[in-house]
Formats: structure tokens, C-alpha cells, sequence
């Protein structure tokens, strides 16, 4: 299945209603064993004791994949053992709520939904509840599908060798590695009628690096944040394709780094107007627009492809004959939301003919609420007064500015949001220049990621700053439970202390 047909993406728990359909799931996705799909009984008895564990992912409402698993005492297993041994011949009474290790029992993917990364949403899952329960880490024994091609010539040990330097394709081993899991030991007979694998496996386990003995629980909300910031380089390319396919490297990159939003800047799409660099700014700033339904639907399909909040920083966009500056939030569940510029400068009123949109409001992620404001817009602080009582916590400022005198009006009227409205900013600009685009010559940015001034935060109020007028990522993690701690007990408390008996911001409409 192709990625633009998928209009809803969601990670949810498993429940016994969904059995029926998971059951077809798991007949399609075992073709080697067609006949080792798990019993009605068996996924009740995971869920009744381990109902965290059990997720699916459903693609516009139904199931795509799956992930099974149990939390064992890792000192009885880290040595040899066999797969019926780890689940007590699929009985699962060897799970123990007070173990140290998620045991993964079983992870699997419709063949029509392989190539959209899944697999590794699923595992993303498992290292944030691994997290989340503070347990050790997680382990499982993983198949070697392609060892029976070698298994004449080389052994387990040394298929592992040759598939590590890659020098051997063994997909499911490769991917575990480069989801950050590593082999430890070779497990014999581990998985009975697995002929593939020379009923070989190898045990994997993955690292909990924040582990340490305290009380277990879950918690949904996610509390540590990564912000990618892409200081977009402008430059002339010779097609859309060309422009998505450096946004997409950049993704990419942001994505590995397991970073939750990537935002792109102002007009970063700007270099396409070369083209039509004969026409008046008015008309190629109207065709740049032409390309703004294609931009958005790739951005959606990669914001579910590499499993990104995407902020797709803005660009024209035409609706009902007005011109209008525009962005949208591409969720990685596969929603979008859209914001647009409220407060259009004089130069683009009178250069482009661009008027002032009207949508003031915020959005929920899964990574916290948010919210956008365009360049000049962060330059009015009743903007993001309105955002903060709505109780936003990170605000994302994409902007385009030609000189050092626009970019510090941008940038420290951004530091004063950070402070009065005990939010993060996280500011996102375009470098270099395009002498084939008129009213577009030059760019000065440095992106950065703000602060509140306080104990907690750092003096300065910069978290993470970029080298200025230089193409390049500033990765930055911020902790949403610091801003609730500072609404409490911070030295001062804007959002607290507000006069509002004496003055108040309202939306009108």
C-alpha cells in the first residue's frame, strides 16, 4: 500500500475485539509457517496480564502490524533458553510484573503495509514503555531467516559476522541492528520448526540507559521532547523533486536521531520561482504557489513514513483567489492541521499583493501542544498570549529574513514569548541567497531553540543554538514537566501574576 492512501495512522492497545481481523493479519504475515498464528486464548491470557504490552497499528482504522510481549526475570533467560521455555510453552506464566526485561514475543507486519517503517514505530513503542516501566532493557530472540542459503558453508556465528559488515542481506537481522539492538549470544534450537533460521536464533537486547531502581509505572504523556531544526541552505534547484528530495534527506536525518517534530522554514521553497523569474514578483509568487497542494501531501506521506511531527515551515497558497502565507502541521498519525500568517509585512502586501490569514489556535500532538506563528507574527505578543492561555508549551517560529536587523527583531521578540509565556520557542530560518529570484536575493538566520530565564532553564534563555549563515541541523531536547514546575514554583510566574481583573487578550472570532 502506498503511503498517500493512508489518511489515519494510530498506535493502539490490543483488545480481544480485534481478534478476528488479527487473526487474517497473522495468517497473511506468516507465509513461511502459515499455521503458528497465535490462539484466541493465548492473546487473551497477554492481555488479562500484560495489557501494555499488546499493541497494534492500524492504518485508516485497520490493523497493519503488531507487537506482543512480556516482562520476565532477565536472570533466569539472559543464558540459553528456548522459545518455549521464555513463555512457558505459550502459557506466558513466566511473566512477571516485577521482572527487569521486556521479553518481545512476537512482532509482525501485513505484507501489502512492509516499507513504511512499522516495524520500527513498533520497537519506538517498546523502548518508551521499556522506559517508562524503568525496566533494564528489552531482549528477544530474533529469526535468521536467509541462514539456510549458507547453512553448508559457514556457521551461525560467522553468518552473524557477515551480515553485520554487510556482506550478507538477512532482513530481519539487519533491521534489528539498526533499530540499536545487538546480538550477545547464539540460541540453539530456540524456535521449533523454524527451518529458515536452522531453528537458530540470536539473542538481542537493547540497553535502557535511563534504567534505575525505582517504581514502575506507565505514563502516556511524553515528558522529554526532541526539536529538529532545519536551517534550510537556498539554492537553485532544477525541479520540485530535486527541492522535496533535499527536504527529505534532511527528514531523514532528523528522523534517526528519533527527533519528535522537525520544523522547516518561511518560504523554503522560495528557489522554484526561478522559473519564472521573467514574469512580475506578483505573478511567480502565484505559480510558486501552483506547487503548495504537492508539497503538503509529500510532507504528509513523509511525516508517516519516517514517523515525524512535521512543522513544513510555510509557503503561497491561494484560496478562493486570495493569496495567503501558509503552513501546515503534518502529524505522524497521518492528520493535518493548517496555520496560516496573520500580520503579512509591508513588502509582501505590497511586492505580491499577500493578505492576512485569520486562524489563531493551537494543537495537540503527541509530544505536547503547540503551537505556529509565521516570521512577523511572533513580533505581536498578543498572538502567542492568546496560544499560552490555551496552554501551549512549545511555539515553533518559521521565518525568512534578509538582514541581521529583521533577524534579531524575530529573534528577541521570540526570547520575550519564551519568557512571558513560559513556553519554548524554537526559531527555524533560511541561509544563503538566489540571485534568480527577485525580492528573494539574500538570507541571514540563526535557528535556535529559547527558554524561560529561570533555575531550571539556562541563564541566557538559549537551549541550543545553530552556527549563523551556515546549512546545517540544531537538534535540541526539551522537558515539558520543567514548565509546569515553573508555573508553580518559578521566582516569577507571568502566566500566574497576569493583571487580567485589569486587562485581558481575546480572539473575536
Amino acid at each position: 500500500m502506498k503511503s498517500d492512501n493512508i489518511e489515519n495512522l494510530e498506535l493502539d492497545y490490543l483488545n480481544m475485539n480485534d481478534y478476528k481481523e488479527l487473526r487474517n493479519v497473522m495468517i497473511q504475515s506468516y507465509s513461511s509457517m502459515p499455521d503458528e498464528y497465535w490462539k484466541e486464548e493465548q492473546i487473551k491470557t497477554l492481555i488479562d496480564i500484560f495489557p501494555e504490552g499488546q499493541v497494534v497499528i492500524r492504518i485508516n482504522g485497520n490493523i497493519a502490524g503488531c507487537a506482543l510481549s512480556i516482562i520476565v526475570n532477565y536472570e533466569k533467560y539472559s543464558g540459553k533458553h528456548t522459545y518455549k521455555e521464555v513463555t512457558a510453552n505459550q502459557s506466558f506464566t513466566t511473566h512477571d510484573n516485577d521482572g527487569d526485561v521486556l521479553y518481545g514475543i512476537d512482532v509482525f507486519i501485513m505484507p501489502e503495509f512492509r516499507g513504511l517503517r512499522l516495524g520500527r514505530r513498533l520497537y519506538d513503542y517498546r523502548k518508551e514503555l521499556c522506559e517508562k516501566l524503568n525496566l533494564r532493557g528489552i531482549a528477544f530472540g530474533g529469526r535468521i531467516p536467509n541462514y539456510h542459503k549458507y547453512a553448508d558453508s559457514i556457521s551461525p556465528k560467522q553468518y552473524i559476522e557477515k551480515v553485520k559488515r554487510r556482506e550478507i542481506h538477512d532482513p530481519v537481522l539487519n533491521f534489528q541492528i539498526s533499530n540499536d539492538f545487538h546480538p550477545t549470544r547464539i540460541l540453539n534450537q530456540y524456535l521449533e520448526g523454524d527451518t529458515d533460521s536452522g531453528e537458530f536464533a540470536v539473542l538481542m537486547e537493547w540497553d535502557n540507559i535511563y534504567y534505575e531502581k525505582a517504581i514502575k509505572q506507565v505514563d502516556q504523556t511524553k515528558k522529554v521532547v526532541r526539536l529538529g531544526l532545519i536551517q534550510w541552505q537556498m539554492r537553485n534547484y532544477k525541479d520540485f523533486d530535486e527541492l522535496m528530495n533535499q527536504a527529505e534527506y534532511f527528514l531523514d536525518a532528523v528522523s534517526g536521531y528519533r527527533a519528535d517534530f522537525a520544523l522547516f522554514p518561511e518560504f523554503f521553497n522560495a528557489p522554484l520561482m526561478a522559473e519564472y523569474n521573467h514574469l512580475s514578483e506578483a505573478q511567480a509568487i502565484r505559480k510558486l504557489a501552483e506547487y503548495t497542494e504537492q508539497i503538503i501531501q509529500k510532507f504528509s506521506d513523509l511525516s508517516i513514513s519516517y514517523n515525524i511531527n512535521i512543522i513544513t515551515g510555510s509557503f503561497p497558497e491561494i484560496v478562493d483567489g486570495k493569496l495567503f502565507n501558509a503552513g501546515y502541521l503534518c502529524r505522524r498519525d497521518g492528520s493535518i492541521e493548517r496555520y496560516e500568517k496573520i500580520h503579512i509585512t509591508p513588502d509582501e502586501a505590497r511586492v505580491w499583493g499577500m493578505q492576512g490569514g485569520h486562524q489563531i489556535q493551537t494543537f495537540d500532538t503527541d509530544a505536547g501542544k503547540i503551537g505556529v506563528l509565521i516570521c512577523y507574527d511572533v513580533e505581536f505578543p498578543e498572538l502567542s498570549r492568546i496560544l499560552a492561555e490555551d496552554n501551549m508549551e512549545i511555539l515553533f517560529v518559521p521565518f525568512l529574513t534578509d538582514t541581521q536587523n529583521g533577524f534579531s527583531r524575530v529573534r528577541h521578540c521570540a526570547q520575550a514569548r519564551a519568557i512571558e509565556n513560559e513556553c519554548y520557542v524554537a526559531i527555524a530560518g533560511s541561509v544563503g541567497n538566489l540571485p534568480k529570484v527577485h525580492n528573494m536575493d539574500v538570507q541571514f538566520a540563526q535557528s535556535m531553540v529559547l527558554t524561560p530565564c529561570d533555575f531550571a532553564f539556562p541563564a541566557n534563555g538559549i537551549k541550543a543554538e545553530a552556527t549563523p549563515n551556515t546549512e546545517m541541523i540544531l537538534f535540541a531536547d526539551v522537558d515539558l514537566d520543567l514548565l509546569k514546575e515553573l508555573n508553580q514554583l518559578g521566582a516569577v510566574r507571568n502566566k500566574k501574576d497576569r493583571r487580567t481583573d485589569l486587562y485581558n487578550v481575546k480572539k473575536q472570532i
